[in-house]
């Protein structure tokens, strides 16, 4: 949970430097279950638009508008811990095949050691572990 409240926070609009997978699937499984949550609310209390939870309401859509930096800004850092470049998350705009793209990009494990984005983020604080080679 430290690491949502960090994303928030501290982290809220930094798109430079690496997340691990932890970091990023924490950020959306708080980010899903606040959702669910307000959506309930804007429906119990008629601040919908409509009669469906797929209507967005008044708080889980100001809730919505308040995460989308944050939001890029984790999966921009997860893209670059996968060795990718930010740019990929434009493939979301793609339906169905441009989303399944990006949850495997999202779930693959990151760069062992530094990239060009950044030293290991699973590394203890001051080492950077070497890969092994393949002999």
């Amino acid at each position: 949970m430290n690491e949502v409240i960090e994303v928030v926070t501290k982290k809220y609009a930094q798109f430079t430097g690496r997340a691990r997978r932890r970091e990023y699937w924490m950020f959306t499984l708080a980010y899903g279950i606040v959702n669910i949550i307000l959506t309930v609310l804007d429906n119990a209390l008629g601040l919908s638009t409509g009669n469906t939870l797929n209507d967005v309401g008044v708080f889980s859509g100001l809730f919505a508008l308040a995460m989308l930096i944050p939001h890029l800004a984790v999966s921009v850092r997860r893209l670059h811990d996968t060795g990718r470049s930010g740019w990929w998350i434009l493939l979301g705009l793609i339906p169905f095949f441009g989303w399944i793209a990006l949850i495997i990009f999202m779930a693959t494990d990151g760069q062992a050691g530094s990239n060009k984005w950044g030293p290991n983020p699973k590394a203890p604080a001051g080492r950077t572990p070497v890969p092994a080679q393949n002999w």
